[in-house]
């Protein structure tokens, strides 16, 4: 204690310019204070401070002590907080933004229970397959499946994804398995639309990623439709394993293609950066990551690799 008390009064002292100055900010005879740094350039061995009855000047053993003195008290300060904040309760609305099937799946099951959690909160989920705005429209945190571009962003990575080819076994039974991307021009495949125009699937193939021409007689916006008419065996899709898993594992779908899986962008929360992240955003970032971190959680709904 007597250490920590040397330090903190010699910083106080130089931040103040004397030794008067520290001693009326803490209430005590400047004596007292000359004593602690007396024993701290005693304990140290070195001179700190030139001290005259008009100023006070660093030596350089002092300038450089100082520096560290200062990070030192800094990093208490913050654990001080972060202490203070665990033992705080979030409170407030959170405004949250989910790309809808996402969504749905995996972020709206779990949120009364974060609720239970965190009895002082209330929250809006927005689901919407568009990028939002986060800064303009206010919200709180966003999740995304995609890189972060926007550099007044922060994202936080929730968990990883995976994409694969499926089909039903009917389709396959009927149409054959691919045995190469190249197969795929001769298989209908249920594609997203963008813009009007379809998407092509992105997979590895000689070692490279590559972006493969799909083309089929049903196309659609939505990736809950896609995932409907592959269960019901209009051809191929392909899909993020969050949505499909529970499908596989009933044997509703299989995967094709598999050794040419591509890597897949991983599931973020996107926030605004702030100084000082609200508890609330950081709880929920918080339980969604735990949440998804659990290994009980993806075996019953999605084995993500």
């Amino acid at each position: 204690m007597d250490q920590f008390k040397q330090i903190s009064t010699f910083v106080d002292v130089v931040a103040r310019g004397s030794l008067s100055a520290a001693a009326r900010a803490e209430g005590i005879a400047p004596a007292m204070i000359g004593r602690r740094l007396d024993a701290l350039e005693e304990r140290l061995g070195v001179k700190l401070l030139q001290r005259t009855t008009r100023k006070i000047m660093l030596t350089n053993e002092g300038t450089a002590f100082l520096e560290d003195c200062q990070r030192i008290l800094a990093d208490l300060e913050d654990a001080e907080s972060a202490v203070s904040e665990r033992s705080a309760r979030a409170s407030g609305h959170l405004l949250i933004s989910a790309p809808a099937g996402f969504g749905r799946q995996h972020v709206a099951p779990l949120l009364p229970s974060f609720l239970t959690e965190h009895r002082d909160l209330t929250l809006t989920l927005n689901l919407n397959d568009r990028i939002a705005d986060v800064i303009g429209e206010g919200i709180d945190v966003a999740i995304r499946i995609a890189p972060l571009s926007d550099s007044n962003l922060v994202s936080v990575k929730l968990a990883d994804n995976q994409r694969v080819v499926v089909a039903a076994p009917a389709y396959l039974r009927r149409h054959g398995t691919p045995q190469s991307p190249d197969e795929l021009a001769r298989h209908n495949c249920l594609a997203m639309s963008s813009e009007g125009s379809q998407r092509g699937w992105t997979l590895r193939q000689n070692g490279k990623e590559a972006l493969f021409k799909v083309g089929g007689n049903m196309v659609c916006n939505d990736g809950e439709v896609l995932h409907d008419w592959a269960l019901n065996g209009r051809g191929l899709a392909w899909r993020s394993m969050w949505e499909v898993g529970a499908a596989l594992e009933a044997g509703q779908l299989v995967t094709v293609l598999d050794k040419f899986a591509a890597p897949a962008p991983s599931i973020y929360a996107v926030f605004a950066q702030r100084r000082h992240l609200p508890l609330r955003i950081r709880a929920l970032v918080d339980f969604l990551r735990h949440a998804y971190a659990q290994a009980d959680y993806w075996k019953a709904k999605i084995p993500l690799a």
